[in-house]
C-alpha cells in the first residue's frame, strides 16, 4: 500500500498536477462558471425582496447558529465546492489531498461539486438558512462578496481558532483582515484571484499596453479591447487607474468610473464585456488586450506564447473564494479541521499546483518547487511581497450600494 508522506505529494499526484498545469483544465473551467457577480438578478432586484419574503436583509446580522456538533461520533464532513476546483489523480476519479486528509484524521470527506454560480447557489441554500435549518453541508466555498452577504445575514458560523492553528499562522499577509470579515472570524480564503491586463503580442503588433488608460484611450485598439462582466473587477481596475482607492471610494467616485467606461463604450473602444469567454478571443487575437483573471492567463500561456500579461503601475484588484461553515452544520469541528489541513504549506502546494490560482498560504513555495518549479516561480500563483503590495481589494458594499452600483454597471454593459 502506497504511503503518503506529509512533506511531499505522491508520484501519481505529481503526474496529475503537472498534466493539469500544462493542459489548463482547472482554471478555465472554474472561472467559466463564475459568470455572474453580485450583479445578477438577485443583486439588482432580488436583494430588495429578501425582507418581503421574511428573510432579513443584508446588514441585519443575527449571529451564526450551531446545531449539536456530531464530529466526535460521526467521522465525516460534507463539503460543497465548484467543479474543477480540487486536485485529481491520473484517473480523474479521486482527490489526492482529500484522501490524505481522510487517512491522517480518519474523517471521510463527502465531496460534491454543486456550486456552479454564486447567485444560483445562494438561491439553493437560502430557504433552509432563512428557516434556521441544516443545508446538509458542513463546508462551502463562495466568492467574497457572497461570503460577506451570508455573514451579514448571520447565516454562517463563527470559527473556533483552537481548531485552526495552521490557518492562523500561515495565512498570507495579503489576505489578512478583510473589511467584510475582520480577523477572519467566519471565513478563511480557499484561493485568491488576481485581476490583470492581458494581451496578445501578435495582435498588438508593437503597440504598448501597460495601463487601463492604454486600453481606453489608444485609438489603434478601437474595437479590440475587452472588459469583464464582473463589476468589481472592471470598475476596480479602472478606479485604480484614475487614482481612486477601491477600498474607500464614494458614490461620486463610482459614477466617475462608470462615465469613463461609458465614453469608451460609446466610441466603440470596448468590444464587449465578457465572462471567461474572453479567453477564446484573446487567443485568436480578436481581442488585442483585455482585463483578465490571472489563473486563466497561466493556462493560456501554456498553449499560446503570444499571450502575456502586465500588472499596471497603479495596482491590480484581488479577491478570494472562501471557506464558510453554514448555520446548523452538524460536523463543524470536522469542517474546521479540513480548513486547517489546507493551511499546511505542503497541502496548499498540492492544491495550487493543480488549480493555478493564488495560494493564500505562506511557506508554500519549497513544496510547490518539488511538484513544478515553473508554478513555484509564477507570481500569479505565489506573488512576492512587492506584487502583494500592489494588490487592492474592492471594499465591502452595503445592501443599498450593491443594488445601486450593480444597476448602473448593468446599464453600462447592456446586461
Amino acid at each position: 500500500m502506497e504511503q503518503y508522506e506529509p512533506d511531499r505529494p505522491s508520484p501519481a499526484q505529481v503526474a496529475a498536477m503537472r498534466r493539469s498545469f500544462r493542459n489548463g483544465r482547472a482554471a478555465l473551467s472554474r472561472r467559466s462558471l463564475l459568470r455572474t457577480s453580485a450583479g445578477g438578478a438577485l443583486a439588482v432586484g432580488g436583494l430588495a425582496t429578501l425582507s418581503a419574503c421574511g428573510i432579513p436583509a443584508a446588514g441585519k446580522t443575527q449571529g451564526g447558529t450551531s446545531a449539536e456538533d456530531r464530529s466526535e461520533r460521526e467521522k465525516v464532513v460534507n463539503f460543497s465546492n465548484w467543479p474543477e476546483y480540487m486536485d485529481v489523480d491520473d484517473s480523474g476519479k479521486t482527490h489526492p489531498t482529500l484522501d490524505a486528509f481522510a487517512r491522517r484524521t480518519g474523517i471521510k470527506v463527502k465531496y460534491t461539486e454543486d456550486i456552479n454560480d454564486n447567485n444560483e447557489f445562494f438561491g439553493k441554500i437560502k430557504p433552509q438558512l432563512a428557516a434556521g435549518q441544516d443545508t446538509g453541508r458542513d463546508l462551502i466555498v463562495l466568492t467574497e462578496w457572497l461570503a460577506a452577504r451570508l455573514i451579514r445575514l448571520g447565516w454562517v458560523q463563527k470559527l473556533d481558532p483552537a481548531n485552526l492553528p495552521h490557518a492562523f499562522t500561515n495565512l498570507s499577509p495579503q489576505f489578512r483582515d478583510p473589511d467584510w470579515d475582520p480577523g477572519h472570524a467566519y471565513s478563511y480564503p480557499f484561493q485568491g484571484i488576481s485581476t490583470v491586463i492581458a494581451f496578445n503580442k501578435k495582435a498588438l503588433d508593437g503597440i504598448e499596453v501597460k495601463s487601463i488608460s492604454d486600453l481606453l484611450d489608444n485609438p489603434k485598439l478601437k474595437g479590440r479591447v475587452g472588459f469583464l462582466s464582473e463589476m468589481r473587477d472592471s470598475i476596480g481596475m479602472t478606479m485604480l487607474d484614475m487614482g481612486k482607492d477601491p477600498r474607500k471610494f464614494t458614490d461620486d467616485d463610482f459614477d466617475a468610473v462608470v462615465a469613463r467606461l461609458q465614453k469608451a463604450v460609446d466610441k466603440g473602444q470596448i468590444r464587449r464585456f465578457t465572462g471567461n469567454d474572453y479567453t477564446a478571443d484573446l487567443t485568436k487575437g480578436d481581442l488585442a488586450a483585455c482585463v483578465a483573471w490571472g489563473g486563466d492567463i497561466i493556462q493560456l500561456q501554456a498553449d499560446n506564447p503570444d499571450v502575456d500579461y502586465v500588472l499596471p503601475a497603479h495596482g491590480y484588484i484581488t479577491a478570494t473564494d472562501n471557506f464558510l461553515i453554514p448555520n446548523k452544520a452538524r460536523h463543524k469541528t470536522n469542517a474546521e479541521r479540513l480548513i486547517d489541513f489546507y493551511y499546511q504549506p505542503q497541502e496548499a502546494a498540492a492544491l495550487a499546483a493543480y488549480i493555478n490560482y493564488v495560494s493564500p498560504v505562506d511557506g508554500t513555495k519549497p513544496y510547490l518547487e518539488k511538484i513544478d518549479k515553473s508554478a513555484a516561480d509564477n507570481p500569479l500563483i505565489l506573488p512576492d511581497k512587492a506584487m502583494q503590495a500592489r494588490g487592492h481589494a474592492f471594499r465591502m458594499l452595503t445592501q443599498q450600494e450593491e443594488t445601486a452600483y450593480e444597476g448602473k454597471f448593468a446599464k453600462l454593459t447592456g446586461a
